[in-house]
């Protein structure tokens, strides 16, 4: 393929990292309908958010483009979080301004893991198919479709760099369905009959988010995470996206999965953490 590499500005990186939130905050929106916290508190441009207990959701997202938390707002975040004994997690772009994590390091904030943003231009060229089906997810197929990609999920490929959090299946679960009802569209991919995988994308303000994908173990190494990635592409670019991205953890399968789609390294986030004290 000869996808041609993008320059990752400023201005991208603060659209890409708008649409994140705007993911985030609707995902804790939808926690909260099923009983959980939902909270989502608006942070120098980028949100706290707190959506249930043990949530993947739980994190500050799209600091860095919008000024820097004066020390108010983030003791007003940090003793809320702390009441409900959740850590403060700020996923901070290294395009963001500088004074963030300067600010963060100085109230006791640790940097634990970095996370990948890949990106790629639309149209795209693809490859060819691989003999996998892959289609929208209907209403009622909702559950097998969360099932496939939590079983994806608890069977990790373990390679690259190793994952700073662990969370149970029951976890996972719920915050598949989260992201679904914040406006994801899900896939099912099938070999013959069989659910051999699943993945999901939202999109906003031209920006295709590929919210995750996940291959049944017993399929592995058939193409599945490459038709579910054409397949995607395929209707972000008839919504009109001109961009596609997705996040990977350093040097994991998925990265590679992605790069020999096309896809380019766009920025990396660091990952830190105070906890509740």
């Amino acid at each position: 393929m000869t996808n041609p590499p993008v320059f990752c500005s400023t201005e991208l990186g603060a659209r890409i990292e708008a649409a994140e939130a705007e993911l985030i905050v609707a995902a804790t929106e939808a926690a909260r309908d099923r009983g959980g916290w939902g909270v989502a508190m608006p942070l120098a441009g980028g949100f706290a958010c707190a959506a249930a207990p043990g949530s993947p959701m739980n994190k500050v997202v799209g600091l860095g483009f919008g000024g820097t938390p004066d020390a108010a707002c983030l003791d007003e975040v940090e003793r809320t979080l702390a009441g409900m004994q959740v850590p403060v997690q700020v996923e901070l772009s290294n395009l963001a301004d500088p004074e963030v994590a300067h600010t963060l390091t100085i109230r006791g904030y640790r940097l634990v893991g970095f996370e990948n943003v890949l990106g790629l231009l639309l149209p795209s060229e693809r490859a060819a198919g691989y003999g996998v089906t892959v289609r929208r997810c209907e209403s009622a197929e909702l559950e097998v479709w969360a099932d496939a990609v939590v079983d994806g999920f608890a069977h990790p490929d373990d390679v690259g760099v190793p994952s700073h959090e662990d969370f149970p299946r029951d976890i996972v679960q719920a915050a598949v369905r989260d992201v679904e009802k914040a406006g994801a569209v899900a896939y099912l991919a099938l070999c013959g009959d069989a659910v051999a995988g699943g993945a999901s994308m939202r999109t906003t303000h031209g920006v295709a988010q590929l919210t995750g994908a996940a291959t049944v173990p017993g399929f592995r190494r058939r193409g599945v995470q490459t038709a579910l990635l054409a397949a995607r592409l395929d209707d972000a670019a008839a919504a009109g996206c001109d961009i596609a991205v997705v996040t990977t953890a350093p040097g994991s399968t998925s990265q590679k999965n992605v790069q020999r789609f096309g896809f380019h390294l766009l920025y990396t986030r660091a990952v830190l953490v105070r906890d509740p004290v």
